[in-house]
């Protein structure tokens, strides 16, 4: 398993930029707000999590379909599904998924401190969206990893990927940016909504490579 997630991880850094490719997203996102709400420093401090957080999630979703493309492409995902049961190719999954997330959305999570500057947000407020991005951009790879097998064998799949997954993304977003907006207003809690949103991405760290293994397996019926 180690082999396969170093052996994701060098496809993902060889795949035309996919981390740069989302982090240059991230910051077109980002840097258009600003000309759309106006110079209004303040607004622009309050909105800053929920747009750092939109601007991620958006982000997370361009490279989704290639997670199991190149295995598409060679063969070897017929010989995952035929060779494996049904637990060990979620268990595969599992770990594609995490290659996944360190090669093009882990850079996204570095880079959102810089563009929270950007925003006018205040040190904790950075300092709480970067932690619930950390903690939350996981999920929306594993419920990503579903999307992507559902439309493995399609040949333009990428859109229908996001819209598949975005819906099923709006919980972690809630909770994420609750939480971020919790850590800068005193009244409102960080702890109660980063646990849900942490509890969240367990629960999809189980629930979406089994659902992706599954639909796997159908598409290769």
């Amino acid at each position: 398993m180690l082999a396969l997630y170093l052996r994701d991880l060098k496809l993902g850094v060889r795949a035309g930029g996919g981390a740069l490719t989302g982090v240059i997203f991230f910051l077109a996102v980002i840097a258009t707000i600003p000309f759309g709400v106006g110079p209004d420093l303040n607004l622009l401090a309050r909105i800053g999590p929920a747009i750092l957080w939109i601007g991620a999630l958006l982000a997370s979703l361009l490279g989704l379909d290639r997670l199991f493309q190149a295995e598409r492409e060679d063969g070897s995902l017929d010989l995952l599904v035929l060779n494996g049961d049904r637990h060990m190719l979620a268990f595969t999954v599992f770990i594609k998924c995490l290659a996944h997330w360190t090669v093009s959305v882990l850079p996204l999570v570095v880079a959102s401190p810089l563009l929270g500057l950007f925003m006018n947000m205040t040190p904790a407020g950075i300092g709480a969206t970067a932690l619930t991005l950390l903690v939350g951009t996981p999920a929306i790879t594993f419920i990503g990893a579903a999307g992507a097998a559902v439309a493995v064998a399609l040949p333009r799949g990428g859109l229908l990927i996001s819209v598949l997954v975005l819906p099923i993304t709006i919980p972690a977003l809630i909770f994420g940016v609750s939480a971020s907006y919790g850590a800068v207003n005193d009244p409102d809690p960080f702890l109660q909504p980063f646990l849900i949103l942490a509890a969240l991405t367990l629960f999809l760290a189980v629930i979406g490579p089994l659902a992706a293994a599954l639909a796997l397996r159908h598409s290769g019926d």
